[in-house]
C-alpha cells in the first residue's frame, strides 16, 4: 500500500474513531450497559468452565449473587462512589455467603475504581483510596492470606486508578484544543469578514461620496461609479455568502465550497480600485510560481486588505503593487503616495495591519510596514516561503 493509500486508512480511522466517541457521548447508557454486559459474560466464565471434583459446584444463587454484583456498573456514570460500594458490599457478600468460584480479576471492582479515577472529583477519590487500602487487606485475608494475592491486587487496582486518569488527563487535553482549534477558526473567518466587507465598503463609500460631483460635472463618470457600487456590493455579498456557507456546513463537507480568491482574481480586485479613482500599477518580478492554494488566498486577502487601506486611510491618488518572486520567497509589496493608515482620521487603520500580519504570519512569513520611498506615502512589505516548483507564465 503506498503512502497514500495508507492516508486514506489513518482518515477513515480517525472519523470512524470520531463517529463512535460521538455516538457513546450521545448515548452514555447504552455505553454503561455494554460494559456491565461484558462485564457479566466475564464473571460467566468460571461459571461454565467445568470445575474439579474437589471443588464445590457453581450454583444458581452464587451466580445470581455475582450478577448482583455486576448489575450496579449500569449507574457507574450517574454515581461513581456508590456503585464502587455497592461492588464492595455485594462482593463481600458473596465472598462470605455463598461457596462460589472465584474470579481470576476483580472485574466490577476495577470498572467501578476507572470511573471514580475519570470522573470524580478529588475528595471522592480520596476517600477511594482510603476504602481500597481497608478493602484490599480484607478481601485479601478472607482468601489466601498470601503477600503474592495482596500485591497483585494493590498493582491491578492502581493501574485501573491511573488509567483513569491518564484518560481525564488526555480528553482535558482534547477539549482544550478543541477550544484553541474554534477560536482560531472563529479568528479566521472574522479576518475574511471584515477583509471583504472593509474592502467592498470602502470603494463603495468613495464612489457613492464622488457621485454627486459627477452627476453635475460629468453624467457619464456618475454612471460608471453607480455601476462599480452595484458590482462591488454583489462581490461583497458572493463572497459573503461563500463564508456563511462554511459555517452552515457539517463536518462532512455537505455545504458546496466555492474557491477562495487567489492571484488569478488580483486584476479583477485592482480593476474595482481604480473604477474608485485610484490609479493602481501591478507588476511582477523574478520567474512567476505557481503557489499552493493557501498561499495564493492569504496573498489576496494581503493585497485587497493593503489597498483598503490605502482607499480609506491614506487620501493616495496612486498605488502600486509589486510581487517579486525569487529565492524560496514572494515578496509583496503596496506602495501608496498618501499620508499612510492612522493618519487622515481618528481611529487610525482599526485592524488591518493586525490582519494583514497575521496573514502572513499563519504562511510562515512576516510583515513590515512604514514610510514608502524616500520617506513619502505609505508601503506594506510582506515575505512569504515559497516551495520550489515549476515556473509558469506571467
Amino acid at each position: 500500500m503506498g503512502s497514500g493509500g495508507a492516508v486514506r486508512v489513518r482518515e477513515a480511522v480517525r472519523l470512524r474513531g470520531e463517529r463512535v466517541r460521538e455516538w457513546g457521548a450521545a448515548n452514555p447508557w447504552a455505553v454503561d450497559a455494554g460494559i456491565a454486559l461484558l462485564v457479566q459474560a466475564a464473571v460467566t466464565m468460571p461459571f461454565v468452565v467445568p470445575r474439579g471434583p474437589d471443588l464445590e459446584p457453581a450454583t444458581w444463587s452464587a451466580y445470581g449473587l455475582t450478577t448482583l454484583t455486576v448489575l450496579p456498573l449500569a449507574w457507574r456514570r450517574r454515581a461513581p462512589l456508590a456503585v464502587f460500594l455497592a461492588v464492595l458490599a455485594t462482593s463481600a457478600l458473596y465472598k462470605l455467603a455463598v461457596a462460589g468460584p472465584g474470579q481470576p480479576l476483580p472485574y466490577t471492582g476495577l470498572v467501578a475504581i476507572h470511573t471514580i479515577a475519570l470522573l470524580s472529583p478529588p475528595v471522592k477519590r480520596l476517600v477511594t483510596v482510603g476504602l481500597l487500602l481497608v478493602a484490599v487487606p480484607g478481601s485479601v485475608w478472607l482468601n489466601t492470606q498470601s503477600a503474592r494475592e495482596l500485591t497483585f491486587s494493590f498493582f491491578v487496582f492502581g493501574a485501573a486508578y491511573v488509567f483513569g486518569r491518564l484518560q481525564d488527563a488526555r480528553q482535558r487535553a482534547h477539549r482544550v484544543e478543541e477550544e484553541r482549534a474554534a477560536a482560531r477558526e472563529r479568528a479566521r473567518i472574522a479576518r475574511e469578514m471584515h477583509d471583504v466587507l472593509s474592502h467592498a465598503v470602502s470603494l463603495m463609500v468613495v464612489q457613492a461620496e464622488a457621485g454627486p460631483v459627477a452627476v453635475r460635472t460629468a453624467p457619464e463618470r456618475a454612471e460608471a461609479a453607480f455601476e462599480a457600487i452595484s458590482e462591488t456590493g454583489r462581490e461583497a455579498m458572493t463572497q459573503l455568502r461563500q463564508l456563511l456557507g462554511l459555517l452552515r456546513e457539517g463536518p462532512e463537507g455537505a455545504a458546496p465550497r466555492a474557491p477562495q480568491p487567489d492571484l488569478g482574481a488580483l486584476p479583477e480586485l485592482l480593476a474595482r480600485v481604480r473604477a474608485g479613482g485610484t490609479a493602481v500599477e501591478y507588476r511582477t518580478e523574478g520567474g512567476v510560481r505557481a503557489l499552493p492554494s493557501a498561499t495564493g488566498a492569504q496573498v489576496y486577502r494581503i493585497v485587497q486588505e493593503a489597498l483598503t487601506n490605502v482607499v480609506r486611510h491614506s487620501g493616495a491618488r496612486r498605488a502600486e503593487v509589486r510581487l517579486v518572486h525569487a529565492d524560496g520567497v514572494l515578496r509583496v509589496t503596496v506602495t501608496d503616495d498618501g499620508r499612510g493608515p492612522g493618519r487622515s482620521r481618528p481611529g487610525g487603520a482599526g485592524h488591518g495591519l493586525t490582519g494583514i500580519r497575521e496573514r502572513a504570519a499563519s504562511q510562515g512569513g512576516t510583515m513590515a510596514y512604514g514610510p514608502g520611498p524616500g520617506g513619502e506615502g505609505f508601503e506594506v512589505r510582506v515575505v512569504l516561503p515559497v516551495p520550489s516548483g515549476a515556473e509558469v507564465g506571467v
